[in-house]
């Protein structure tokens, strides 16, 4: 009787434990501000020259300035940047390369002046993470496009701000989300939008960056100050971006609960010790994120950050499909089904055929990205950017604004990739739970069926 009844309160307590840790938090999603209207597939009237104004010169910005020589119908004709001597030395520069000089702004309060200029079609946004939001705000309401760094928005907060100052202005406002233009993750959004690799069912992503040699060369040391002061995935943006476009978010699916776990912060501390002489033990962020997502149709995106350890450089990027798998790291591979047929070697169990080196290379050059012809790989190979996605990112910006054309990424892509910033933040300081994210689109994630290059 005793373990009869040891039982049936054992058997209880499991349900309870379940039950309590199946509860998912929820998130709000404000109503729609009276005059706005959706931004799904919205196309601006064409521009035949694109006006462009920079904020922000340290690497981002000023790496960004010399692939707009390269674009032909722009013009940068502003920049801006808190510290005088970057806004004049980019104004020798452009200058240099016989283009008009721009008008030069510095100071606190100088991008405000530049996004008052009506000379300007496109507010392009390279600052720190936290002065992202009320930067791209302003530029919309200004009347200007806005194209901003990741992570666009730190906060489910500034994710609606922005969406909403979008569909109130009907202007674009675009991250500048480099990682979906990489040679590799467009050759395989390719295969997956072909079908060959089947139904997608599951995703990888990651940021995986030692930036121990890095971090003295951000403005005030503000991106190691950003994780002492935050917890989560604060830099999700690079792995979301290519495995949402293959798994069409917002496009016939959308992202509807995660969770999250990290590590204590074991590096972090003392890389703050190490440039300031003082103990630090208010580490926020641990050193290794993991957040798991599952999708309205039953699909799931693992996202992983670490900026602290040793470990080699990965963004993961993984596609597994119900007939095929596409893997970036660390070898670049394909896999499509299985072998028929034969005996099975016991001795060499994977069976799949695989493409590595010149076949995969014979495999991809059959199945070239729409977007990637072999003219604009090789400008891009030439004019660099991160090996050249960043040059395809700004190309296929311009492209579309000269044309008319929706962008590539919407202000509701910026939302779901940076959503998860907080969201994770969530999850991890209530014991892991699950978390619902949040349909940026207001019921219309159903409406457009796959992702989809305009031309």
């Amino acid at each position: 009787m005793k373990k009869t009844l040891f039982a049936i309160l054992t058997v209880a307590l499991l349900i309870s434990s379940c039950s309590s840790a199946s509860k998912v938090i929820k998130t709000k999603i404000p109503p729609r501000p009276a005059g706005a209207e959706s931004m799904l597939g919205f196309a601006a009237e064409p521009i035949d020259t694109v006006h462009i104004g920079i904020i922000g010169l340290g690497m981002r910005g000023s790496s960004a300035i010399p692939r707009f020589m390269y674009l032909p119908g722009t013009k940068v004709v502003a920049v801006c940047d808190i510290v005088p001597e970057r806004t004049e030395a980019v104004q020798n520069y452009i200058e240099s390369m016989g283009r008009p000089r721009p008008e030069g702004f510095s100071g606190e309060d100088g991008w405000k002046s530049l996004c008052e200029l009506e000379n300007v079609d496109l507010v392009y946004i390279c600052t720190d993470w936290l002065s992202h939001v009320p930067l791209a705000l302003y530029a919309m309401e200004c009347g200007h496009h806005v194209a901003v760094e990741v992570p666009a928005a730190p906060t489910l907060k500034d994710c609606w701000d922005l969406i909403n100052m979008s569909e109130k202005t009907r202007k674009h406002c675009m991250m500048l989300e480099n990682c979906v233009y990489d040679f590799f993750e467009l050759a395989g959004l390719q295969l997956a939008r072909e079908g060959l690799l089947g139904d997608i069912i599951h995703a990888e992503g990651a940021y995986c960056h030692n930036l121990d040699p890095f971090w003295d060369y951000y403005w005030n040391n503000w991106r190691l100050d950003y994780n002492q002061k935050h917890r989560g995935d604060v830099y999700a943006t690079h792995g979301m971006g290519p495995v949402c476009q293959a798994l069409n978010i917002h496009r016939g699916d959308r992202m509807k609960t995660l969770v999250a776990m990290d590590t204590d912060p074991f590096n972090g501390p003392k890389l703050v010790e190490k440039r300031t002489g003082k103990p630090c033990t208010d580490f926020a962020n641990g050193d290794q994120t993991s957040t798991m997502i599952r999708t309205e149709k039953g699909k799931t995106i693992l996202i992983e950050h670490d900026v602290m350890t040793p470990r080699p450089y990965t963004r993961m990027y993984q596609l597994v499909g119900t007939s095929g798998y596409v893997g970036k790291y660390p070898v670049e591979q394909v896999c499509l089904g299985q072998a028929a047929g034969g005996e099975i070697n016991f001795e060499n169990l994977d069976g799949e055929i695989v493409y590595q080196g010149a076949s995969l290379d014979a495999l991809l050059d059959g199945h070239r990205p729409e977007i990637l012809t072999p003219e604009l790989e090789e400008l891009a190979k030439i004019v660099g950017g991160h090996g050249g996605m960043d040059f395809i990112m700004d190309y296929r910006l311009i492209y579309c604004l000269h044309k008319g054309l929706p962008l590539d990424m919407d202000v509701y892509d910026l939302a779901e990739w940076c959503c998860i910033g907080e969201l994770s933040r969530i999850s991890i300081e209530n014991g892991c739970a699950p978390v619902e994210v949040p349909d940026f689109t207001r019921g219309s994630w159903d409406v457009v069926k796959g992702f989809s290059y305009a031309f």
